[in-house]
C-alpha cells in the first residue's frame, strides 16, 4: 500500500472566456483543488450528474456558451447538492433571480476574492457530509 493523498476538494469552473477560466483554475489549483473545467453550462451540468456531492466549489459566468445562463446552472447545482458553494459572475445586472446561498460576484473580481471562497469552501466541504 502506497502512501496516502491529502485530501484535495473538488472545483468546477464554468466560464466561456479560457484567459479567465484558466485563471481562476490556476489559483484554485495552487489552493489544492482539483479542478474541472468546462465553456457551457451544458457540459457542466454533465459534471454534476457524475461529481455533484462531491464537489466543494462552483464558479460560474452568467452568460456562457450553450443555451443554458450559469442563472440556471446554479439552480440545477444547488438542486442536486445544496450544500454545494456556488458562485456566479458577471459584469452587468442580473435579469433572474438566485437560488437562496448563492453569491453573485460583480465582475471584475479581485483574485483574492477566489481564493478567500476557495477556502471557505474547503472549510465546509471538510465538515459536510461528504
Amino acid at each position: 500500500m502506497g502512501p496516502s493523498k491529502p485530501f484535495r476538494s473538488k472545483a468546477l469552473i464554468v466560464e466561456d472566456d479560457a484567459t479567465q477560466r484558466q485563471m481562476i483554475a490556476l489559483l484554485l489549483e495552487e489552493s489544492d483543488y482539483d479542478v474541472i473545467q468546462c465553456e457551457s453550462a451544458e457540459a457542466a451540468e454533465l459534471v454534476l450528474d457524475k461529481y455533484s456531492q462531491g464537489l466543494a466549489l462552483l464558479m460560474t459566468n452568467v452568460n456562457l456558451a450553450g443555451r443554458m445562463s450559469g442563472v440556471e446552472l446554479a439552480h440545477i447545482a444547488r438542486q442536486r447538492n445544496p450544500m454545494l458553494e456556488v458562485v456566479v459572475s458577471s459584469g452587468r445586472r442580473l435579469a433572474q433571480p438566485l437560488p437562496e446561498g448563492v453569491k453573485f460576484w460583480p465582475k471584475p473580481w479581485a483574485a483574492l476574492d477566489v481564493l478567500r471562497e476557495a477556502q471557505l469552501a474547503q472549510t465546509i466541504a471538510r465538515s459536510g457530509p461528504y
